[in-house]
């Protein structure tokens, strides 16, 4: 039985099916192939799609009106404000915005991005306030946008066009925008649904640059759009979507840019400030080390901040800013922390007699911060293996509740949101997002309502097959394969992310020593086979010593720390050997 609680149910180690090897060059190492094979690749162009294989922006709605609304505003040198978001991915999208506006000859392009305290999320109506004095003549909304009835409708009461980009899921009924492109819009032919925001903008930017060539608006050096396959990279590998065949092109070409240096400041600020190195990064840097870094601005401060950093030019300013940016997010994770410890001791409150635990998990505290309750719900989710719900004052005081939400594979948490609504209209107040995670806002005196009205729908959809965690595993190494050149094969085989995870295997070990490291994280000396191999369990630490032997799921990583030829096994899970 696993160590790992998840409410009534207890995660179970599953292996991939085997899968028959497709066509492989005979230099690649046969542990990669086999994991490409368990995920479908069928050859290197499957794996490892490259840019030239990018689906045609032709088939994306939108771009045509999109085009000419940005073509018809640059030729009459019209004031275009690129409105941004306060996560990773919008703040990506908006420096992708301005700087390719500007490279492909606008010469008025500024920006705006949310406070999420003040404004709230998108273009509302208090953002549009805000705009005025910068009289916009055209607005670009970039990772949001979709729905945003009352901003677009307000920004539209100005007079002012309105171009809206996203990726989010949309509602029954559209904004009353000019030009709308969002890849998930219901009559969308476009094949890959899985793009970031930042994804979005970028196409629209592919778009924009064709039709400018056709009308014959571009200098006979055209301007090179995969100079921005930096940000894409990071507001995509940031955002969590699934790294499709398409997404794995942007983001595969992207971390070629960075590792040859090919990368702008920000970002290079942003990695040497997370103590990574440019020429081995990977899109688990960017997950853990680089995204936060840029997050953390918008969730304690202001997200101009991280724009900022992303548009300069100028390194010494952007040092100064990243460093800025890492003292933000070392205050967030000390004000995550403190809530994380919160809602482990809330749990106890909302068990049900028996000591079971709700399908859905409803979380809110009076002093918790409205930009961290996001991360809060995430590690709930991954602890207890349901959906949660984590709520905060929208600015301190506030009868408003601002709350994300995320969810287990096999509950579509933003339709849940819908159905809710459909029952109780007048239940919440706004809501948007994807299958696994969205966010919305409430009346606190209808939190509990709200608690109930979600345990409601969740109860008969959530399975005890969905609540029962899987750790999906690619099957056992051989003793041979505990090497540097394997674990550097899997290193640099990815890009890995959502839907294309990275490798982890499975088997039993003896425990010849351990230690805790950091107070939470267990170091642990294993042996296989004659073989004593050095590993790692970050937060592994649960007050009782590893029994002599287990049974672990693991990553195979080389040990730049110590150098060489040294490796090390990043565990994953662990429970008593069988």
């Amino acid at each position: 039985m696993s160590e790992l609680r998840t409410g009534t149910t207890a995660a179970r180690l599953v292996r991939r099916p085997a899968a028959t090897a497709g066509d492989w060059a005979r230099d690649l190492h046969p542990v990669l192939a086999r994991v490409y094979a368990m995920r479908g690749a069928g050859s290197i162009e499957q794996a490892r799609p490259k840019l030239a294989q990018l689906l045609a922006p032709d088939a994306m709605g939108g771009l045509d009106a999109a085009t000419r609304l940005l073509a018809d505003a640059m030729a009459n040198d019209a004031h275009i404000v690129v409105v941004g978001d306060f996560d990773c991915d919008g703040a990506t999208a908006c420096a992708v915005g301005v700087r390719g506006l500007r490279m492909l000859g606008a010469r008025r392009v500024s920006y705006a991005v949310p406070n999420r305290i003040v404004h709230g999320y998108g273009l509302t109506p208090a953002m549009v306030d805000e705009l005025a004095p910068m009289q916009p003549d055209l607005v670009v909304t970039v990772d949001h946008g979709i729905a945003c009835h009352a901003g677009v409708s307000a920004a539209k009461g100005r007079g002012w066009k309105v171009l809206v980009t996203d990726h989010h899921l949309p509602g029954e009924a559209l904004p009353p925008a000019d030009a709308i492109v969002d890849p998930n819009m219901r009559a969308d032919g476009f094949a890959s649904k899985a793009l970031a925001g930042v994804g979005v903008i970028f196409y629209v930017l592919l778009a924009l640059r064709r039709h400018l060539r056709e009308q014959g608006r571009l200098p006979p050096e055209e301007p090179d759009l995969t100079q921005l396959l930096d940000l894409v990279t990071v507001g995509t590998v940031a955002d969590l979507v699934p790294l499709d065949a398409n997404n794995r092109a942007l983001v595969g070409a992207g971390l070629r840019r960075m590792r040859a240096g090919q990368v702008c400041a920000g970002l290079r600020a942003l990695v040497e400030v997370s103590q990574r190195e440019l020429a081995r990064l990977g899109a688990a840097d960017i997950g853990y080390a680089v995204a936060p870094r840029i997050n953390a601005a918008g969730r304690l401060e202001d997200m101009a901040l991280g724009i900022e950093c992303l548009l300069t030019d100028d390194l010494s300013r952007a040092r100064e800013i990243a460093q800025l940016l890492n003292e933000i997010n070392g205050e967030r994770r000390a004000v995550q922390q403190q809530m994380i410890d919160e809602a482990e001791r809330a749990l106890a409150r909302v068990e049900l007699p028996g000591g079971e635990l709700p399908h859905a998990i409803c979380l809110f505290d009076d002093e918790w911060h409205p930009g961290v309750v996001g991360l809060v719900a995430s590690k709930i989710k991954e602890r207890l293996h349901r959906p949660v719900f984590a709520f905060a004052p929208s600015s301190p005081g506030s009868d408003l509740l601002r709350g994300s939400a995320r969810s287990v594979p096999g509950f579509h948490i933003r339709d849940a949101l819908a159905l809710v609504s459909s029952r109780r209209p007048s239940l919440v107040d706004r809501f948007g997002g994807h299958a696994m995670a969205a966010g919305l806002s409430l009346r606190v005196d209808r939190f509990a309502e709200f608690s109930s009205a979600m345990q409601d729908v969740a109860a008969p959809l959530l399975t005890p097959d969905l609540l029962q965690a899987e750790i999906l595993s690619d099957g056992e190494l051989e003793p041979g394969e505990f090497g540097r050149r394997c674990a550097d094969a899997l290193r640099d085989g990815g890009p890995w992310g959502q839907a294309f995870p990275e490798p982890q295997f499975d088997g039993e070990f003896d425990v010849l020593n351990w230690r805790v490291v950091g107070e939470r994280h267990l170091k642990l000396e294993l042996g296989l086979a004659g073989l004593r191999l050095n590993a790692i369990e970050f937060g592994g630490w649960r007050g009782t010593p590893p029994p002599d032997r287990v049974r672990i799921a693991y990553r195979l990583e080389p040990d730049d720390y110590r150098g060489g030829d040294a490796i090390q096994l990043v565990v994953t899970h662990r429970e008593h050997a069988r």
